[in-house]
């Protein structure tokens, strides 16, 4: 079975007997997830709303975080009960037509998202260091540089490093809250809700709209499985404990930012009457002459860089996430983020290249329409299978949660849906790029994915499906050998020719390959230039050598009975080991998991990934020092 972001995947030992300490070791996927909600997308909405209206949508601005701590937690839950995230919940529950039109709409929201952060990162460089944003949006190809590092050091390091990013986004609002100095008893009137009307509706919808984004649903539903959580009733309900503190904490830390650039807005605009700021740069020119000091848009910038950098890192992988679960396609993180940047950048360049600067706010505002449209394709899935019980267990959906969760669907799926078609009605007779966009793509899109919103909203009434996969949520006991349900005859075991590293695979693979009583097959493979010109026919002085190390080592295994048999190959590792697997009619591969950073990866190749999947094979790594 694939497993969700199999590199980090159970990763995360969970530890400490005090509640903080455990506490402590689930925190981290919700503070990925929040990111998500404060980038450069949601930025046009809370300043439009904030210039326009003052104070008076920052309930809006709670309203929709509440939406977001529910949904999040409920794609949490999916993740640690159910052992999928929802992108292989689709593929495992719906037919293979519908997976592709849904990985295809979701790739289309990621590339949507990632665009949005190409926007931000640009804007923010231009902001702070004048950098065009032609340039700017070039520039940040680049940081796919920076991922490959991050992605290297494991998921709690990536874990902190967007948390430093989310607190120097804060202390950025801290800071400009200070000097806006916001009338505090009219911002708490604002948290009382008020009739909506005209635009206030429609800005209100736009902060409501923009704020769940979907791809976060998928993504928060594989994070969840980084920690190694016991599979028992006691084990899962903690883990569902922790992870709701965890999303109420890291997404109500979005909601102050979201509501701090509102208050910013209506401090700084509206109460002087520059009620029509709605682009970021606008607001950020006007920030020093109404405040008077430079530091609050040199602050405001480096927010803003913030939030499209710690932005990029979560869609690549949510990028991933929907990639492997829905077509179980794997490319290596450094090339899916590329080629989604490179989707994201292309049209950027050339639309800011041709158009100039001002197109900036239209192509914001086509990253958030294209969010909406893939909104309801995330929703309704999630709460279809943790509504049902054949999934779920006992943590299936209570019927009061029921009712909340689908109300509020139904309500941001409407809202959605209506600045869609808000959109495509103001806009289908506009002679301008954006009028083409609309008539072109949006209508059509748009006409194509109605009867797939109704399928999938209509499934579980017109359609009974078999599970493909079934996760249990409690351990029973007498539970089948691994033995009994896999025969293993002959196990092959790559060594690496490090006495230290081989002894330990072989002690530490000793107590699985005992219960397996299989014959055992050692294997080295010689990368000299003699063998990788012959192959397994090499017979120079390191391949002899090789040879008396590999009978010495297998003294180990018949002192335990085992019936060992010493081979060496020639050539590229997974080549050799893929070629001798067939020849012998091998059954497992055991081999080291050498633990390379990135760029040695990147050099020298992934041989157990490279072996698992062309010789179709299971593959038993071993961690070894």
């Amino acid at each position: 079975m694939d497993k969700s972001l199999s590199e980090v995947n159970a990763s995360v030992n969970v530890q400490g007997k005090s509640f903080w300490k455990r506490l402590l070791t689930f925190t981290g996927p919700a503070f990925m997830i929040a990111v998500g909600y404060m980038d450069p997308g949601n930025w046009a909405t809370d300043i439009a709303g904030g210039a326009k209206f003052g104070y008076r949508l920052i309930w809006v601005v709670l309203l929709a975080n509440l939406f977001a701590v529910m949904f999040q937690t409920i794609s949490a839950r999916l993740g640690i009960v159910y052992g999928r995230d929802l992108a292989q919940a689709c593929r495992d529950h719906y037919p293979k037509v519908i997976n592709f039109a849904l990985w295809i709409v979701c790739e289309i929201a990621i590339a949507a998202c990632d665009l949005a952060e190409v926007l931000g990162s640009a804007i923010g460089l231009y902001l702070l260091f004048h950098i065009p944003l032609f340039y700017g949006v070039i520039i940040t190809t680049v940081d796919v540089i920076l991922l490959m590092g991050l992605m290297s050091l494991g998921i709690r390091k990536m874990e902190a490093f967007i948390l430093a990013l989310i607190t120097t986004i804060g202390l950025c609002f801290a800071v400009e809250m200070i000097f806006t100095a916001p009338q505090w008893h009219e911002v708490a009137k604002g948290f009382i809700p008020t009739n909506l009307n005209g635009e206030s509706l429609f800005i209100a919808l736009g902060i409501i709209g923009a704020t769940l984004m979907p791809h976060n649903l998928y993504l928060h539903s594989a994070l969840v499985q980084s920690r190694n959580v016991a599979r028992t009733r006691e084990g899962l309900k903690e883990a569902n404990k922790f992870n709701f503190i965890d999303s109420a904490v890291a997404l109500n830390g979005a909601f102050l930012v979201n509501a701090a650039i509102l208050i910013l807005a209506a401090s700084a605009f509206f109460s002087k009457g520059y009620t029509h700021v709605e682009s970021i740069i606008d607001a950020h020119k006007l920030l020093a002459p109404l405040l008077g000091t430079t530091a609050a848009p040199i602050l405001f910038g480096l927010a803003l860089l913030a939030a499209g950098q710690s932005s990029t890192i979560t869609g690549t992988f949510a990028g991933q996430v929907v990639m492997e679960g829905f077509v179980g396609l794997k490319v290596r993180p450094w090339l899916r983020r590329l080629i989604t940047r490179l989707i994201a950048v292309v049209p950027t360049v050339f639309i800011i290249g041709f158009y100039g600067d001002n197109s900036v706010e239209f192509l914001l505002i086509l990253s958030q329409v294209l969010l909406s449209l893939q909104l309801p394709f995330a929703l309704i899935p999630l709460l279809h299978f943790t509504s049902d019980k054949n999934k779920m267990g006992e943590f299936v959906n209570k019927w009061w949660v029921q009712i909340i969760a689908w109300s509020a669907a139904c309500f941001i799926i409407i809202l959605n849906l209506k600045l869609v078609s808000d959109m495509i009605i103001k806009n289908i007779a506009n002679p301008t790029p954006i009028g083409n966009v609309v008539r072109f793509v949006f209508l059509p899109v748009s006409i194509v994915l109605l009867p797939l919103l109704i399928w999938v909203l209509a499934e579980p009434l017109i359609r009974k499906v078999p599970l493909k996969f079934k996760r249990t949520a409690i351990a029973f006991n007498n539970v089948p050998e691994f033995s009994a349900v896999i025969d293993f005859k002959r196990i092959g075991i790559a060594l690496e020719g490090n006495k230290d590293r081989d002894a330990q695979i072989i002690s530490r693979a000793m107590p699985f390959l005992k219960t397996m009583g299989a014959d055992i097959l050692l294997v080295n493979i010689v990368e000299t230039v003699t063998g990788r010109f012959i192959g397994g026919m090499v017979a120079d002085s390191e391949a002899m050598q090789m040879k008396e190390y590999l009978d010495n080592m297998s003294i180990m295994l018949k002192d335990e009975k085992f019936h060992v048999t010493t081979i060496v190959g020639g050539g590229e590792p997974e080549d050799e080991i893929v070629r001798i697997a067939k020849e012998y009619g091998l059954s497992l591969i055991v081999a080291g998991s050498h633990g390379h950073k990135f760029l040695n990866d990147l050099i020298f190749g992934e041989t157990i990934d490279s072996v698992r999947h062309r010789s179709r094979l299971p593959v038993l790594a071993i961690p070894v020092n």
